[in-house]
């Protein structure tokens, strides 16, 4: 996903679309991590006047336009029904999403932070893990409770929710390269628990 150089500890936080690894990072955050949102940024990139808007445009056609902005869930459908679309976005959005979270980082380590989490969920697509980060958090569950996850929480036909899953590396072959695991298949009270445990042991490394 990108390399870095900084004076912070960076810790990575992936997992599969429907994990739970959203639930993780606010948590960490409630807990006094900052926390730098690849996904989220990449939202932003292709905002209005956003670095990547008018690349994406070109590259997807106009029809993608809708009430002077790019409908996000029209981009979305196309991406994840057709690997070369999904290529041609993440060539694109990916370079500009890399910049803002090296910019960000080094802000939060100007500011004096010791630790951020980068919550992500392409890390470790390639089967490596990127060389900036410092330790790296894997969120776990079931293919079926993720797809019934994004059933619920985003309206999405169980077709398109298989979809969206299938079309992200699945999370055991990034098990070597992760330093916890942290599993999010019973209650969420129980899953928060366990976020809460490590970021306890998270706080250790900055004493």
């Amino acid at each position: 996903m990108m390399d870095c150089q900084h004076k912070i500890r960076v810790i990575g936080l992936t997992g599969g679309t429907g994990s739970g690894k959203s639930e993780a990072a606010r948590r960490f955050a409630e807990l006094g991590f900052p926390v730098i949102d690849a996904d989220a940024i990449g939202h932003e990139v292709i905002k209005p006047g956003g670095e990547a808007e008018t690349a994406v445009i070109q590259a997807f056609g106009p029809d993608i336009v809708s009430e002077g902005h790019i409908d996000r869930s029209e981009l979305g459908d196309r991406v994840f029904s057709d690997p070369q679309a999904r290529k041609k976005l993440n060539e694109i959005v990916h370079p500009c999403i890399k910049t803002q979270i090296r910019r960000r980082i080094r802000d939060l380590a100007s500011q004096g932070h010791k630790t951020v989490i980068l919550d992500a969920a392409l890390i470790g697509e390639s089967g490596e893990r990127e060389p900036c980060l410092d330790g790296l958090i894997l969120v776990t569950c079931r293919e079926t409770t993720r797809i019934e996850r994004l059933m619920k929480a985003r309206g999405l036909t169980r077709e398109a929710a298989a979809q969206r899953v299938r079309a992200q590396t699945p999370p055991d072959k990034k098990l070597a390269l992760a330093d916890w695991v942290l599993d999010n298949e019973d209650s969420l009270e129980g899953f928060l628990v366990r976020v809460e445990s490590l970021a306890r042991e998270l706080k250790t490394y900055e004493t």
